[in-house]
C-alpha cells in the first residue's frame, strides 16, 4: 500500500491560509476519489477540500478551528497503490494546535527535497506540493524551477506558472503570461513588531465578538497597509452621456439578455481599456521586480447581507462585450450574496474597483487588494451645476458628476503614472457613446 498526502490547497493568490471548519471523514474512514474530506474558509471564500485519492483517512494532522498554511499537508490517505509508485513520505507528529510560528513557517516536502537544491540566493522561496510534483512528473529540475517568475504571494510558483513553463517548454515560446520588469532600486523595510495597546472599557458598553471572516479582513487590510506604500489621487467625471444612455436602453437590454445591467459594468469597461494603455497599473510586486500581468482580472469589491466584504474577480475581463460582462458582474453579485461562490470566483485578480456610491459616499481612499498595486473607488453619481465651454462661451448647466479615487502603491507607480491613469478612465466615462447600440 502506499500513502498519498492530502495538502490545503491554494485558494486564490493573496490566500496564504485557511481555518478548517469541519472534518467530514474520521481516521479509518474509506474515502472515494474527489470526495469531500473537509470544509475550510478563507476571509474571501468557503470551500470544500475533496480527496485526492481514493482509499483510507489513515492520518489527520490538524483539528477544527487550526488555521494551516496554503501548501501543508493536512492529513494522510492510504491508497491499494504498491509503494514503487507512490512511496509514503515519512510520518511527522501532528500538532495539537497550529501556533503563529507554524503559519508562516513553510513546512518540508518529503516528494522532494528543495532544500538540497535550491540555491543560496533564493534560499526561503517555497514550493507546495502541487508544485513540486508537477516538477517532478515533468522533469523539471529545481535549478528551472528558481528560474520561473511566480505570479503568487511573494512570488510563489503557482500551478499556472509551472504549467505554462512546461508549456512554453515544449514549444519553445518564452513566456506569455507574465513580462519580469526589472527595477532599478530596492528597500527593505525592518521588521516591525505589531502592538495594540490594551483596550479598557467603563460604563454601558456591549462587548462583541468579531466573527471569522471580519477577523481575517481586518488582518488582511492591516498587512496591506504595511505592505505598500498607500497614495491616494482624486477626479471628477462627467457622466452625464453614460446615465442617460443606461436610463434610455436598460429596460430593452433587460428584456433582451434578460439581464439588469448596472454601472458596474460600464465602469470595468472603462478601467480595461485603460489598463491596456497604462499596463505597470496591472501588476504586482516581488522583491526588486515588477511582474505585469497580461490577463486583466477585475476585482468587484461585494458587500454582504453579514456585513462584511468579499471580492469576486471576472476574468479576463477584456475579453467581454458589454452583455459578457453584465452577466458575470450579476452572476458573482448575486452568488457572493448567497455564499454560493467557489474559491475560483475570488482567485487571481489583477486590478480591484469598488463602488463606495452604492452607499452614498461620494468619494474614498480604498486599502489596496494584495498582492495587486491599485484599487479604484467610485463615487455617487449627483446632480450639479457645471461651467460648460463651448464656442459661443460658457454656460451653465445640469450635469450628472461622480468623483473617482485610486489608491496606489507609491513603491512601483508614482503621482504621475497614477494620476494620469486615473483621469484616462475618467475622461472614457465622460466620452462614453450615448448613440451607442446595446
Amino acid at each position: 500500500m502506499a500513502v498519498v498526502d492530502l495538502v490545503m490547497p491554494k485558494l486564490g493568490e493573496s490566500i496564504m491560509e485557511a481555518t478548517i471548519l469541519k472534518w467530514h471523514k474520521h481516521p479509518g474512514d474509506h474515502v472515494d476519489m474527489d470526495e469531500t474530506v473537509l470544509d475550510i474558509a478563507t476571509d474571501k471564500v468557503d470551500s470544500e477540500v475533496p480527496s485526492s485519492a481514493e482509499g483510507t483517512l489513515e492520518e489527520v494532522l490538524f483539528n477544527v478551528n487550526d488555521v494551516v498554511p496554503v501548501g501543508a499537508v493536512i492529513a494522510r490517505i492510504k491508497t491499494l497503490k504498491e509503494e514503487s509508485d507512490a512511496p509514503a513520505p515519512p510520518k511527522t507528529e501532528p500538532p495539537r494546535q497550529a501556533s503563529q510560528a507554524t503559519i508562516n513557517e513553510p513546512r518540508p516536502q518529503p516528494s522532494y527535497n528543495t532544500q538540497q537544491h535550491k540555491p543560496a540566493g533564493n534560499a526561503n522561496r517555497f514550493y507546495s506540493p502541487l508544485v513540486l510534483n508537477i516538477a517532478a512528473s515533468e522533469g523539471v529540475s529545481m535549478h528551472e524551477l528558481e528560474t520561473i517568475p511566480g505570479t503568487g504571494n511573494e512570488g510563489r510558483v503557482t500551478k499556472r506558472d509551472i504549467l505554462q513553463f512546461v508549456d512554453d517548454r515544449k514549444s519553445g515560446n518564452g513566456y506569455t503570461k507574465a513580462e519580469v520588469v526589472s527595477q532599478p532600486q530596492s528597500y527593505e523595510p525592518p521588521a516591525q513588531k505589531q502592538y495594540s495597546p490594551a483596550v479598557y472599557s467603563s460604563g454601558n458598553v456591549e462587548i462583541i465578538e468579531l466573527d471569522r471572516m471580519r477577523r481575517m479582513i481586518s488582518r488582511h487590510m492591516v498587512e496591506s497597509v504595511h505592505t505598500s506604500a498607500h497614495v491616494t489621487s482624486f477626479a471628477e467625471a462627467d457622466v452625464t452621456n453614460m446615465v442617460m444612455w443606461r436610463e434610455r436602453v436598460k429596460k430593452e437590454f433587460e428584456k433582451r439578455e434578460n439581464e439588469k445591467i448596472t454601472f458596474t459594468p460600464l465602469f470595468i469597461e472603462a478601467i480595461t481599456k485603460c489598463i491596456k494603455k497604462y499596463p505597470w497599473l496591472n501588476s504586482s510586486v516581488d522583491g526588486d521586480r515588477l511582474i505585469v500581468k497580461k490577463d486583466i482580472n477585475i476585482g468587484m469589491a461585494t458587500a454582504l447581507p453579514s456585513g462584511n466584504l468579499i471580492v469576486p474577480v471576472i476574468k479576463n475581463a477584456d475579453q467581454l462585450n458589454l452583455s459578457g460582462l453584465t452577466r458575470q458582474v450579476n452572476r458573482l453579485a448575486n452568488d457572493a450574496r448567497t455564499n454560493k461562490l467557489k474559491p475560483d470566483d475570488t482567485s487571481d485578480g489583477t486590478f480591484t474597483l469598488t463602488n463606495v456610491g452604492s452607499f452614498g459616499s461620494i468619494m474614498g481612499t480604498p486599502i489596496i487588494n494584495q498582492p495587486q498595486v491599485a484599487i479604484l473607488a467610485v463615487g455617487a453619481i449627483k446632480k450639479k451645476p457645471v461651467v460648460i465651454e463651448s464656442a459661443q462661451g460658457d454656460s451653465i448647466a445640469i450635469r450628472h458628476m461622480m468623483f473617482l479615487s485610486m489608491s496606489y502603491d507609491h513603491r512601483v507607480i508614482d503621482g504621475a503614472l497614477g494620476s494620469t491613469f486615473l483621469n484616462a478612465v475618467a475622461r472614457e466615462l465622460e466620452n462614453f457613446n450615448g448613440e451607442r447600440e446595446i
